[in-house]
Order: C-alpha cells, then sequence, then structure tokens
C-alpha cells in the first residue's frame, strides 16, 4: 500500500470521527468508513486506479468520494476535510440552537454554502432552500420567528 492510500484512509476515518460528533447522518459517517477501510485494504497505488479512471471501482468509493480522492491526488488536501477541521465561529455555531438545525447542519451551511451571518441564513431561509437541505426538521415560519428573535436581542 502507498503513503497516498494510507493519508486517504486516516482523512476519510477521521472525517468519519468528525461527522459523528456533530450527529450528521448515520450512513454518510459508513460511507467514510467504508472507504477509508477499503483504502486500507487496496493492493495497488490509489493514483495508478485514479490515472485509469477506476476510482468508483474500489469497494465504497462512489462518484462524490472519487471527487475527494482525485481533490486530495491533485492539491495534497481535501477542502472539506480542512472545513471539518476548523471550528466555526462561536456565533455561528450557535445556531445549532436554532430550531431544525444541528451542528452537522450549520457546519454544511457555513462552509459549503458559504452562510456567514445570521441575515445571511434569514435570507436562505426565506427563499424556502433550506427546507431542500436533508436533515431539517423545523418549519420555515419556526426558523424566522426564531431568527427574528435573536437579531433582535443582537440589537439590544
Amino acid at each position: 500500500m502507498t503513503e497516498a492510500n494510507n493519508e486517504l484512509a486516516a482523512i476519510f476515518r477521521t472525517m468519519a470521527d468528525l461527522l459523528g460528533r456533530q450527529g450528521a447522518n448515520a450512513h454518510r459517517i459508513r460511507a467514510y468508513r467504508r472507504a477509508a477501510d477499503s483504502l486500507a485494504r487496496l493492493g495497488e497505488p490509489v493514483q495508478d486506479m485514479a490515472a485509469r479512471g477506476t476510482l468508483e471501482e474500489i469497494s465504497g468509493i462512489g462518484k462524490e468520494l472519487a471527487a475527494k480522492i482525485r481533490e486530495f491526488l491533485s492539491t495534497g488536501q481535501v477542502q472539506s476535510y480542512e472545513a471539518l477541521k476548523t471550528p466555526l465561529p462561536k456565533d455561528v455555531a450557535n445556531w445549532a440552537t436554532l430550531p431544525g438545525l444541528s451542528p452537522a447542519i450549520v457546519q454544511d451551511l457555513y462552509y459549503r454554502l458559504g452562510v456567514q451571518t445570521l441575515p445571511d441564513l434569514e435570507t436562505l431561509v426565506r427563499t424556502h432552500l433550506l427546507q431542500t437541505l436533508p436533515g431539517i426538521t423545523a418549519s420555515d415560519d419556526e426558523m424566522l420567528a426564531a431568527i427574528r428573535e435573536r437579531l433582535d436581542r443582537e440589537e439590544r
């Protein structure tokens, strides 16, 4: 096994652990663990499989994880892993106390979607796009009321 195989397996295991601590989707966590195990057992360098375009033939590696592997092979890092390792600003992390939001969803909003302020979040909720994300458990009205209350408190 190569150094890249070992590094990627370690990254995917750590991502699974970090996602688990955030209460992320259990299927997503298992996917990272399965991918890590497959990479650790892979009998050839992952670079060779990437060069042949056969990453998705590795057990547990789908399109999304194959893209992360290619990203690592070309840049030396996986951006979503770097985002998971970086703590959220405290005021953003507190969004997890809003109805319907979990730490994993807040992390996704901040790092993947670029929602960085409470007014940004309010705008997203008003467009009804937040309801398209998996794991949202509150209605737009509940969320807007909680956001408005928090914004009013901050203005005082």
